[in-house]
C-alpha cells in the first residue's frame, strides 16, 4: 500500500525572458549564461501572482483544466482532497496560506492547508509529507476498524502538493550571480492513498497501472529520505523584508512619542539593522553542497527502495544548474539521458523545479506506469532529499 500520484500539471508565466536581454541590464552575455549554467531562457510572472500560478498548476493536476497527467481517464473531484501543502518562498500573503488561497480557488472546501519552507527542497519534503500524514491516517482507520472506536486523526486519503514561486520577487537584479538563474513556477501532483485491494481492483477495471491483482509492483512512493545541514556560513540565504521594520520601543524603557516617526526617534529599536531582503548565495559553496547532496541522498533512497540507478527509468532532479546535474550524473557512472533536463528553458524555479520536470516528463510519455522515477533536491536551509516513486 502507498501514496499513488493520480495527477499532474504545472504552470509558467506568460513572459519569457531571454538572456539577451538580460544583458541590457547587467553585465552578462548569452555566451556566458550558457555554459556556466545551462539556462536558456526563463519565465517571469508580470501579471501572475503566485496564487494564479499555483491554482492553474493544480487543476491541470486535477484534469479541471488541459495541459495536466493523471492516471485514470477523467478530472479528479477537487472537494475529494483531505490536505493541500504548498512549499513555497513567496507566498502572496504572510496569512492565510498559499495553499488555503489555492484551495479557494479550485474548491477544495474538505482540504486542511499549510505552507512549507525548505527552499528547493520542497518538491521532496511535501511528497514525503503527504506520504507520512496518508499511512498515519491509513494506520489509524485500520485502528478503529479494530477497536470500534472514533478515528485518532484526520481521515486523509488524497493530498495535493503544489509547489508555487515567483522567486523573481527576491532576485537581486543588478546582482548578475544570482539574477540569471531564477524563474517563476508552478508544479503540482496529486497523491492517493492505496492499500493493495484498491491497487488490484483498479488494474482490475482497466485502470492505467502497474499493479497486479496482488498489489506487487503496485505504484506509490517506495521510499523517502530528508536531511537538513545547518547553514552557519550563510551559503544560501534570505532575510525578511520586516526584519529591520522598527518598533516604537527601546531597549532601555523608552517609548516613542505620538506620532514621532522612526526617522525622528533613532532610538526605536530595529531587529537587524543589517537587513537585506534579497537572495543571496555561494556559487562556489553551493555547487559543493548540491553535487554531494544529489549523489547521497539518490543512494539513500534508493538503498531504502531496495534498489539501484539501474532500476530507474528517469531521475527527475531540481533544476538549480545543469552543471551540477551532469557532474553527479558522472559521479554515479549515468547518462544524461537518464535526466530530466528542463533548467534550459525554465531555469532554477526552487520546490516546483522538479515537479515541473516530472510532470514534463509524464506529458511527454517519458515516464509510463510501472516506471521507476527518482526526483532528488537540495537547497536553502540547507535541506536536502530524494524520492523514489512508481509511476
Amino acid at each position: 500500500m502507498g501514496s499513488v500520484i493520480i495527477g499532474s500539471g504545472r504552470a509558467l508565466p506568460a513572459r519569457i525572458v531571454t538572456n539577451d536581454e538580460l544583458s541590457e541590464i547587467v553585465d552578462t552575455t548569452d555566451e556566458w549564461i550558457v555554459p556556466r549554467t545551462g539556462i536558456h531562457t526563463r519565465h517571469v510572472a508580470i501579471e501572475e501572482t503566485c496564487t494564479d500560478l499555483g491554482t492553474q498548476a493544480a487543476l491541470r493536476a486535477l484534469g479541471l483544466e488541459e495541459g495536466g497527467w493523471q492516471r485514470e481517464a477523467g478530472a479528479i473531484d477537487a472537494a475529494t482532497l483531505g490536505m493541500i501543502i504548498c512549499p513555497t518562498l513567496t507566498a502572496d500573503t504572510h496569512f492565510p496560506s498559499e495553499a488555503a488561497r489555492i484551495r479557494e480557488r479550485i474548491g477544495a472546501t474538505n482540504a486542511v492547508c499549510y505552507d512549507m519552507s525548505c527552499a528547493c527542497s520542497g518538491c521532496v519534503y511535501g511528497l514525503s509529507t503527504a506520504d507520512l500524514i496518508m499511512a498515519g491516517a491509513a494506520f489509524a482507520r485500520q485502528e478503529a476498524a479494530r477497536t470500534g472506536g472514533p478515528m485518532r486523526c484526520n481521515d486523509v486519503r488524497r493530498v495535493l502538493v503544489v509547489a508555487a514561486e515567483r522567486l523573481s520577487k527576491l532576485v537581486d537584479w543588478e546582482e548578475r550571480a544570482t539574477c540569471i538563474l531564477f524563474g517563476d513556477g508552478a508544479g503540482a501532483v496529486v497523491l492517493e492513498w492505496r492499500d493493495e485491494a484498491e491497487a488490484g481492483a483498479a488494474e482490475a477495471a482497466g485502470a492505467a497501472g502497474a499493479a497486479g491483482a496482488d498489489g506487487a509492483d503496485a505504484p506509490g512512493i517506495l521510499s523517502s529520505y530528508m536531511e537538513n545541514t545547518d547553514d552557519v556560513d550563510r551559503t544560501l540565504w534570505c532575510d525578511s523584508a520586516f526584519a529591520s521594520r522598527e518598533v516604537p520601543f527601546a531597549a532601555d524603557g523608552t517609548t516613542a512619542a505620538a506620532g514621532t516617526s522612526t526617522t525622528d526617534a533613532p532610538r526605536l529599536a530595529a531587529a537587524d539593522a543589517e537587513s537585506d531582503p534579497y537572495m543571496r548565495m555561494a556559487g562556489q559553496a553551493v555547487f559543493k553542497f548540491a553535487t554531494s547532496a544529489m549523489i547521497r541522498c539518490t543512494e539513500e533512497a534508493l538503498t531504502r527502495a531496495g534498489l539501484t540507478t539501474d532500476d530507474v527509468t528517469l531521475f527527475t532532479p531540481h533544476q538549480a544548474n545543469e552543471r551540477i546535474i551532469r557532474y553527479a550524473a558522472k559521479k554515479m557512472g549515468l547518462p544524461m539521458e537518464r535526466f530530466q533536463v528542463i533548467i534550459d528553458h525554465v531555469g532554477n524555479v526552487s520546490g516546483a523545479s522538479a515537479l515541473i520536470a516530472l510532470n514534463e516528463a509524464l506529458c511527454e510519455g517519458k515516464l509510463q506506469p510501472g516506471d521507476i522515477a527518482c526526483m532528488t533536491a537540495f537547497g536553502g536551509g540547507l535541506t536536502a532529499g530524494s524520492c523514489v516513486i512508481r509511476i
